[in-house]
Protein backbone atom coordinates (compact mmCIF):
# COMPACT_ATOMS: atom_id res chain seq x y z
CA UNK A 1 0.00 0.00 0.00
CA UNK A 2 0.77 3.40 -1.36
CA UNK A 3 1.14 5.99 2.11
CA UNK A 4 2.74 9.20 3.54
CA UNK A 5 6.26 9.84 2.42
CA UNK A 6 6.03 6.83 -0.36
CA UNK A 7 6.90 7.93 -4.05
CA UNK A 8 5.31 6.92 -6.90
CA UNK A 9 5.24 6.80 -10.52
CA UNK A 10 2.29 8.38 -12.35
CA UNK A 11 0.95 6.82 -15.42
CA UNK A 12 -0.34 8.97 -17.67
CA UNK A 13 -2.01 7.19 -21.02
CA UNK A 14 -0.40 4.14 -19.55
CA UNK A 15 3.05 5.73 -20.44
CA UNK A 16 5.22 6.64 -17.28
CA UNK A 17 5.06 10.40 -16.73
CA UNK A 18 6.59 11.73 -13.65
CA UNK A 19 7.27 10.95 -10.15
CA UNK A 20 5.81 12.47 -6.87
CA UNK A 21 6.10 12.03 -2.82
CA UNK A 22 2.87 11.32 -1.24
CA UNK A 23 3.08 14.27 0.79
CA UNK A 24 -0.78 14.11 2.65
CA UNK A 25 -3.21 11.73 2.95
CA UNK A 26 -6.71 12.82 4.43
CA UNK A 27 -10.19 11.71 4.62
CA UNK A 28 -12.37 12.95 1.86
CA UNK A 29 -16.33 14.18 2.62
CA UNK A 30 -17.42 11.01 0.84
CA UNK A 31 -16.35 7.86 2.62
CA UNK A 32 -14.29 5.86 1.18
CA UNK A 33 -12.41 8.18 -0.65
CA UNK A 34 -9.18 10.11 0.20
CA UNK A 35 -7.29 13.51 -0.51
CA UNK A 36 -4.20 12.63 -1.63
CA UNK A 37 -1.37 15.30 -1.71
CA UNK A 38 1.33 14.74 -4.37
CA UNK A 39 4.43 16.81 -4.32
CA UNK A 40 5.18 16.60 -8.25
CA UNK A 41 9.10 15.63 -8.75
CA UNK A 42 9.55 18.19 -11.55
CA UNK A 43 11.40 21.70 -12.39
CA UNK A 44 9.40 23.69 -10.77
CA UNK A 45 8.01 21.83 -8.22
CA UNK A 46 4.19 21.63 -8.53
CA UNK A 47 1.78 20.21 -5.43
CA UNK A 48 -1.36 18.14 -7.02
CA UNK A 49 -4.88 17.11 -4.48
CA UNK A 50 -6.62 14.49 -6.39
CA UNK A 51 -9.64 12.50 -4.67
CA UNK A 52 -8.74 8.33 -4.88
CA UNK A 53 -10.37 5.89 -3.12
CA UNK A 54 -8.02 3.46 -1.73
CA UNK A 55 -7.72 0.63 -4.72
CA UNK A 56 -6.48 3.79 -6.97
CA UNK A 57 -3.71 4.91 -4.04
CA UNK A 58 -3.01 1.31 -4.28
CA UNK A 59 -1.94 0.91 -8.12
CA UNK A 60 -5.59 0.33 -9.57
CA UNK A 61 -5.83 2.20 -13.01
CA UNK A 62 -8.67 5.18 -13.23
CA UNK A 63 -9.39 7.57 -15.29
CA UNK A 64 -9.64 11.22 -15.32
CA UNK A 65 -11.56 13.34 -18.24
CA UNK A 66 -11.19 10.12 -19.89
CA UNK A 67 -7.36 9.81 -19.68
CA UNK A 68 -5.97 6.37 -17.84
CA UNK A 69 -4.14 7.57 -14.96
CA UNK A 70 -2.49 4.42 -12.52
CA UNK A 71 -0.27 5.23 -9.51
CA UNK A 72 2.70 2.67 -9.18
CA UNK A 73 4.61 2.33 -5.68
CA UNK A 74 8.40 2.79 -6.22
CA UNK A 75 10.73 0.76 -4.63
CA UNK A 76 14.51 1.03 -4.04
CA UNK A 77 16.18 -0.88 -6.19
CA UNK A 78 19.01 -1.75 -3.72
CA UNK A 79 18.56 -1.93 0.14
CA UNK A 80 19.68 0.66 2.06
CA UNK A 81 23.31 0.80 3.11
CA UNK A 82 24.39 1.14 6.90
CA UNK A 83 24.46 4.94 7.37
CA UNK A 84 27.76 6.58 6.51
CA UNK A 85 30.24 7.76 9.46
CA UNK A 86 30.85 11.96 9.04
CA UNK A 87 35.12 12.30 9.08
CA UNK A 88 35.86 15.54 11.28
CA UNK A 89 39.64 17.13 11.44
CA UNK A 90 42.10 14.46 12.74
CA UNK A 91 39.80 11.52 12.66
CA UNK A 92 41.44 7.90 11.68
CA UNK A 93 41.06 7.54 8.11
CA UNK A 94 40.58 3.95 5.99
CA UNK A 95 40.18 3.76 2.75
CA UNK A 96 39.84 6.07 -0.27
CA UNK A 97 40.63 9.86 -0.57
CA UNK A 98 38.69 12.83 -0.02
CA UNK A 99 38.76 15.16 -2.32
CA UNK A 100 37.16 18.88 -2.19
CA UNK A 101 35.66 19.78 -5.70
CA UNK A 102 36.14 23.42 -4.57
CA UNK A 103 40.11 23.06 -4.17
CA UNK A 104 41.07 21.48 -6.98
CA UNK A 105 42.92 23.49 -9.02
CA UNK A 106 41.99 25.00 -12.63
Amino acid sequence: MATLNDLVLVHIDNKPSFYARIEEISPDVKPGWWKVKLLVLTVPLQVYTWILDESQVNGAPFTMGGTPIMLEKVESPEPPNKPLTSVGKGAARKGGNVVSLFDRKK
